[in-house]
């Protein structure tokens, strides 16, 4: 018979601060956050939503390629990443823009992915750059690369030697649809054969582009990883508390020797899968419309006034906001194109005579055309 254990939820839908019992075990993981923290969880989701809105506009004015939102995912990213430590690594797909706000990541690094004039972003293995690995557009291959890394950490012995500095989790973001590519459960088996410090965080935004998760799986996403022996909860993705708590003690439970953990947060793509998609085609009004109700942002502001937020401090963040986005334009209209150069870096560690060659080749080829012209 299926697990059929409640959702953990500390947030009604009004806002009202009001854990049910699974929340209870997770309730002493929010000891410590203060007024400021809880400010911060609501800059961070409405600054997100502001640039995932003006990236939205940019795409349809010609700016990129494609844009891939995350309206109405902001609560299960800005929690999660907030219960994060410096030192863990974080393994993204390519639509945690929140987690990369929160990780330190320049936001039009990600812009530059999106338009094509970066081959990466920015460099992971800067410091600046908070332990955030490149975005992911192969569905499911980077749940494998995290448990790789997951597994060094533990070579390295840079876990449970109660150095709360120093020991380090590895976190992997996917959606439901990276739960029916084989790479996820070859993860799963490496993680749970070692007991890798890692956890799986597993955004169900009900969508593998127009695919419903009903069709995905005839069960609870969550209960899949029990298969493979990995301990796992189901949250409320839309309530930034439950993201935050279960997901900072999973990591503590990593960092400590514990072992992988994965958290199903419940949540829902209110926008496209990607700019390139007309969710109107498969999505009804009705479905639309239940889940616009559970709105993560406004459901945190409710909560936030009546803790005694003033008119003033969401004002204040509104205006951050704008301020985050005009400049977000104002530097993807001054993006340039890469210079040749670009193609042939990274493609070997160390120098190789094959890209020398072929770059001096291409060197010649420019020449001529401009001796030419």
């Amino acid at each position: 018979m299926a697990d059929v254990s409640p959702t953990v939820q500390f947030l009604s839908i009004d806002g009202t601060f009001a854990p049910n019992e699974a929340a209870e075990e997770y309730l002493p993981f929010l000891d410590g956050l203060s007024d400021e923290d809880h400010r911060q969880f609501y800059r961070d989701m409405a600054i997100t939503r502001r640039f995932d809105e003006e990236c939205t506009n940019l795409q349809r004015q010609g700016q990129m390629g494609l844009w891939p939102p995350s309206h109405g995912q902001e609560a299960a990213q800005v929690g999660s990443a907030r219960a994060s430590r410096p030192q863990d690594v974080i393994f993204p797909s390519y639509r945690e823009h929140a987690v990369a706000l929160v990780r330190g990541i320049d936001v039009v690094d990600i812009v530059k992915v999106m338009r094509g004039v970066s081959m990466g972003g920015w460099d992971p293995t800067d410091p600046a750059n908070g332990n955030f690995r490149n975005y992911c557009l192969v569905i499911g291959s980077h749940a494998l690369h995290a448990t790789g890394y997951a597994m060094g950490v533990q070579f390295d012995g840079l876990v449970a030697t109660g150095n709360v500095e120093r020991d380090i989790a590895v976190m992997a973001y996917f959606g439901d649809g990276a739960t029916s590519q084989g790479d996820v459960s070859e993860a799963f088996v490496f993680s749970a054969s070692n007991q890798t410090p890692q956890v799986f965080f597993l955004q169900n935004n009900h969508w593998a582009i127009s695919v419903p998760v009903t069709t995905q799986s005839r069960t609870p996403l969550y209960l899949r990883p029990r298969g493979f022996g990995i301990p796992t909860v189901q949250i409320d993705g839309n309530d930034v508390l439950a993201s935050y708590a279960t997901t900072r003690k999973h990591l503590d439970d990593a960092r400590s020797g514990r072992g992988p953990a994965l958290i199903e947060a419940l949540t829902y793509r209110i926008g496209a899968h990607t700019t390139s998609d007309d969710p109107t085609r498969y999505q009804t009004p009705e479905q639309l419309a239940h889940w616009v109700a559970r709105d993560p942002i406004i459901r945190f502001a409710a909560y936030l006034r009546g803790l005694g937020a003033s008119d003033a401090f969401f004002d204040e963040v509104q205006q951050e906001a704008d301020d985050v986005s005009a400049d977000v334009r104002h530097r993807t209209l001054e993006l340039g194109p890469p210079a040749l150069s670009a193609i042939f870096e990274n493609v070997y560690s160390e120098p190789h005579p094959v890209m020398a060659e072929q770059q001096a080749w291409l060197d010649a080829y420019e020449a001529s055309l401009k001796e030419g012209a």
